[in-house]
């Protein structure tokens, strides 16, 4: 072993990121480094995880596809089913085969249906199947969001945690918009008959992120979660219902992220070009603000900034119905970008309810008389698999808004007004849930776990 990995080797064994002074001393500096590199991976992955929602938009007659709008929207349902129920064995993975490994394969493993993209959209006639089948392998890239959220969580304190897993959220959640931003580069430059280099642009980059995660990320063994922690985190009551508002914010952005221009085509009758020229913008702004909505969580309160974001989102629906209405494409496009930053703000808000929820109950261990380092080793643990769970429950939300629209426009009607209806009735039962069982809790939130944890991370060379 070369003596530079020696000496961080022998620092990182015993590493605690709760340790003030350790965390002082260099942990903050690995944290950060697998950060940048987890954000780096993460974002490909829901890049190509989203490009059928660009792709869609060049299928046209004029290059040999003439699929109805209800097969568009199936479409680009596929890999969001799939990338969600990837998320809980990828959460599995990493924690069997360390955050460095996984990442690497999880990354490398994205060429598969970037290449498949690439070759059969230059293939006039070809049936609906292929691409629903090339969709669904897509959908691995889906999956890297919930290993890379469970491995990044074991990095950095309590206190810091809602900042640092919004960044990492946040940083992932971009490739939404950037993908949709490639879209719009090569519909500008060359014309909407040629959908292939949008997937061309991401084999270098998949190449380049994967060799950067195999030098400089680390296996870290805190990550490594004990057997059965994803079958206790089940059983816990508080994982299923911050997964059901996890439906309502992420299920939310990455919903509307890959409907938003089959919306604007079906509901305005929008080009290709004005479609993808307006859906950049939502999923750009909702992605920078998950860090925030997390900032905002460490000081305020997961809960008290998750039911203020659901509020917003209530109000954005109730004026996308307005639009609708009055068939006002400007109040219709601004207010659906208002529900990507609050969906975007409380993405961050909830997930940090997760570790919140696990540690005010080993803080209710400790006070009853147990081990406090057992406890939070515990919770730090609970809390990676039930960031597992939230995810991929999400995710699912957002194919289900999906399926909302292709049933709304598809039933006769060529509105999206029944799907806003439902989506509206499901924020109100969100805020109902917050304010019944998570109103009281905000104080707990903003705390961190106390210095006596004495969990042991040792970081694999």
């Amino acid at each position: 072993m070369p003596e530079a990995a020696k000496k961080r080797h022998h620092w990182l064994t015993g590493w605690n990121p709760e340790d003030e002074d350790a965390w002082r001393a260099g942990g903050r500096r690995v944290a950060r480094r697998n950060l940048v590199l987890s954000v780096l991976a993460e974002h490909i992955g829901f890049s190509v995880w989203t490009l059928w929602s660009v792709l869609v938009l060049f299928m046209t007659p004029d290059i040999g596809f003439a699929f109805e709008p209800g097969e568009k929207f199936l479409l680009v349902a596929v890999p969001t089913v799939v990338g969600s129920l990837l998320r809980l064995p990828y959460s599995y993975a990493v924690t069997r085969y360390g955050g460095r490994n996984w990442t690497v394969f999880a990354t490398a493993i994205l060429l598969v249906p970037a290449s498949l993209a690439l070759y059969f959209v230059q293939r006039p006639g070809t049936p609906l199947w292929v691409f629903l089948a090339i969709g669904a392998l897509g959908g691995v890239g889906g999956g890297n969001f919930a290993s890379s959220m469970t491995n990044i969580t074991a990095f950095f304190p309590h206190r810091h945690q809602g900042w640092a897993l919004g960044l990492n959220a946040g940083g992932g959640n971009i490739g939404v918009a950037v993908v949709q931003l490639v879209g719009l580069t090569v519909i500008s430059l060359t014309g909407h008959t040629h959908p292939s280099y949008v997937a061309a642009v991401y084999l270098p980059l998949i190449v380049v992120v994967a060799l950067l995660a195999a030098w400089k990320m680390d296996n870290i063994d805190a990550v490594r979660t004990a057997p059965g922690a994803q079958r206790e985190a089940v059983r816990d009551r508080d994982t299923w219902l911050i997964s059901a508002l996890y439906v309502g914010t992420f299920g939310s952005f990455i919903g509307y992220g890959v409907a938003f221009g089959l919306v604007l085509q079906n509901e305005f009758g929008a080009s290709p070009l004005e479609a993808v020229g307006y859906t950049f913008l939502g999923p750009l702004l909702g992605s920078l603000a998950r860090p925030f909505g997390g900032l905002l969580a460490d000081r305020s309160g997961g809960a008290r900034v998750t039911f203020r974001a659901f509020l917003g989102m209530g109000a954005g629906t109730a004026l996308l119905l307005a639009a609708a209405r009055l068939h006002s494409f400007g109040l219709f496009t601004a207010a659906f970008t208002g529900l990507f930053v609050l969906s975007g703000l409380g993405n961050g808000s909830a997930y940090k309810m997760i570790p919140a929820a696990f540690a005010r109950k080993a803080e209710a261990q400790v006070l009853s008389g147990g081990d406090a380092g057992a406890a939070f080793a515990r919770a730090r643990r609970l809390s990676g698999a039930a960031i597992a769970i939230a995810g991929a429950v999400g995710g699912l939300g957002g194919a289900a808004i999906n399926l909302a629209f292709t049933f709304s426009y598809t039933d006769g009607s060529g509105s999206g007004t029944p799907a806003f209806l439902a989506f509206l009735a499901y924020y109100v039962l969100c805020l109902t849930l917050i304010r019944v069982r998570y109103g009281h809790h905000d104080r707990a939130d903003t705390g961190s776990a106390p210095n006596t944890t004495k969990e042991v991370s040792r970081v694999r060379v």
